[in-house]
């Protein structure tokens, strides 16, 4: 269909899970698309598969902790494609579960710093490069950002904190043409809740499907083409809000 024809966009957290079906979709919809990540071998990887199926797309390793390394991922994607029209971003990490008393100080802030501080950081970018023409920005939440859970503190508190940023950020832009929005997926199939490296307890995953009115696992293409939609002009209207892709898990 060709819903981004034309459209240059960049995708964080983009090697795997979310980020990459996302970064393919994006492609296959037209878009010029910048695949960032700290797992460079994997983001080329997906790189490679875009460029296989007829896409452009381009690596930029990116930690997005690091603000220097957020505006030189804005400022390489406007070297190369001259402008920037759709942001999404998803790099996000769980942390290790923990009671609030048992959390180290450290692990805190490095859940925070990633998940809610690595989201300001990409913002400042992106919205200096949109305010002239205009652009969609995808903020990746969870339903954790709408509930709690025991020993999940730290990843709640952060992804409540993006959609209030989400919400803050397009009351500032919207001036601009710049429309912002959060995903808010639940329980999905990728690296961080059942790869080999997750830190998601087995029966906490058992216990959710329990709840899923679906009583299956999402995909990453189904939260792909929510942020499709949204970096969509199908969504022109849309802005300061989260969409919630679940199963329905919080219904």
């Amino acid at each position: 269909m060709n819903l981004l024809q034309g459209k240059v966009a960049i995708v964080t957290g983009g090697a795997s899970g979310i980020g990459k079906a996302t970064a393919r979709l994006f492609a296959g919809e037209g878009a010029q698309v910048v695949v960032a990540d700290t797992n460079a071998l994997a983001g080329q990887a997906v790189v490679d598969l875009i460029e296989q199926s007829g896409g452009q797309a381009f690596f930029q390793a990116l930690d997005v902790r690091s603000d220097e390394d957020c505006a030189a991922l804005v400022a390489a994607t406007l070297e190369r494609y001259g402008r920037l029209d759709i942001a999404f971003n998803n790099a996000g990490i769980s942390g290790t579960p923990a009671l609030i008393e048992a959390q180290p100080l450290a692990q805190w802030r490095q859940v925070l710093d990633v998940n809610l501080t690595g989201v300001f950081n990409c913002l400042v970018h992106q919205v200096q490069a949109m305010k002239e023409k205009g652009g969609a920005i995808i903020n990746t939440a969870s339903i954790m950002g709408l509930q709690g859970a025991p020993g999940a503190a730290a990843y709640a508190a952060s992804k409540h904190g993006v959609i209030g940023l989400t919400r803050s950020a397009a009351l500032e832009y919207a001036k601009h043409g710049i429309r912002i929005n959060a995903l808010c997926p639940g329980y999905v199939v990728t690296p961080m809740t059942t790869g080999p490296e997750t830190e998601f307890d087995a029966r906490v995953l058992d216990t959710a499907l329990k709840r899923l009115a679906m009583r299956r696992l999402g995909e990453p293409h189904e939260q792909a083409e929510m942020v499709l939609w949204l970096a969509s002009d199908s969504a022109s209207y849309v802005t300061g809000a989260h969409f919630v892709v679940d199963g329905g898990a919080t219904a």
